[in-house]
């Protein structure tokens, strides 16, 4: 079967790879769509210390049921459109007893410890499948990526009295967007690029901020009264980001932070204690989140177009990386069709 491979840091190739072999208790997927995330185009830029070379990327998925193997519950049948929970959980650690499976400490991601679904088949265990016959494929392809931004907002506490600052509308910050709408909050969205600023928009934010151009304290100043937002979700993964999420937030305000920094970032301490700040991580996403983003897709009256940047073709997947790994900042989603 042919597949996409990270050779090498700054390497992307077309590959033949054997065709997986199926297991009791798993499901043997044929892929309709895969999106490249940040962290493949991490992976390809050698910035991704959790991979080893070669790997096949990829963990938002968009498949068909090919082939059952036994052990496998009589609901699912050949020819069902599925999405796939690309994280594995070891069931012992701390994380795991508190049941929040997405931050197992031995986690390992479909295209960052293992290899991924950037390829025509792959094979998964049943209990990571998530049918839904009302989605389309490239609903089902989109449901991964907006669960991270819901799993944030969750983590954030997040109610209809808050006012929301998202630093960073990527596709992981649009998906905090709409789940913050969805909860009732204000929202205000942050970016340095005017195209994704208007998406945001359209997504539910009630105000924008080109914090490129504009002075991002001064607006919020006028935004908020002074007080600054009440929740910062961090989904830039940027030194400067991160100072602002800190700098910007409310007195006993919430800080989430979703983005990776490239760079250790000072801070100003004295803040976290004068203002009384919650500050927390927020990784992956848990089967909760699935099932919100679903029922949202499902309910929605959302144009999933908005999203997507780019469909191309597999043979052309190593040449799209390449132009994105030049212009990230422009990318919202890029899928390729298996």
């Amino acid at each position: 079967m042919k597949a996409i491979e990270i050779t090498k840091a700054g390497e992307m190739q077309v590959v033949e790879r054997e065709m997986p072999q199926l297991a009791n208790g798993e499901i043997l997927l044929r892929l309709k769509y895969v999106g490249f995330c940040g962290s493949d185009l991490s992976t390809y830029l050698g910035k991704n210390p959790l991979v080893q070379y070669p790997r096949i990327p990829g963990h938002e998925i968009s498949a068909v049921v090919e082939h059952i193997g036994a052990q496998v519950p009589d609901n699912f049948k050949i020819g069902q459109a599925v999405t796939v929970v690309p994280y594995t959980n070891c069931g012992q650690c701390t994380s795991c007893k508190k049941k929040r499976f997405n931050a197992c400490k031995y986690n390992q991601t479909l295209g960052v410890q293992r290899d991924g679904a950037m390829a025509e088949y792959i094979v998964v265990p049943w209990q990571k499948v998530l049918t839904d016959k009302a989605l389309s494929d490239i609903q089902l392809v989109l449901v991964e990526p907006m669960t991270v931004g819901f799993h944030a907002v969750d983590n954030g506490k997040v109610t209809d009295i808050d006012t929301v600052m998202v630093l960073g509308c990527g596709m992981i910050g649009s998906g905090a967007i709409i789940r913050a709408k969805l909860r009732g909050a204000t929202v205000i969205a942050v970016d340095i690029d005017d195209s994704k600023l208007e998406i945001a928009k359209k997504l539910g934010a009630t105000y924008t901020i080109n914090s490129k151009d504009q002075d991002l304290h001064a607006e919020l100043d006028t935004i908020t009264m002074g007080n600054g937002p009440t929740v910062v979700i961090e989904a830039a993964g940027n030194p400067i980001t991160y100072r602002a999420a800190i700098e910007e937030v409310s007195f006993a305000g919430r800080v989430v932070c979703i983005g990776y920094a490239g760079s250790d970032i000072d801070f100003t301490t004295k803040l976290w204690v004068q203002k009384e700040l919650e500050i927390m991580g927020s990784r992956n996403a848990n089967p909760s989140d699935f099932e919100s983003v679903m029922k949202f897709l499902r309910e929605s009256d959302l144009n999933e177009k908005l999203l997507i940047t780019r469909i191309v073709e597999l043979e052309d997947a190593p040449e799209v990386m390449k132009e994105w790994s030049v212009n990230p900042g422009k990318i919202l989603k890029i899928l390729v069709k298996l």
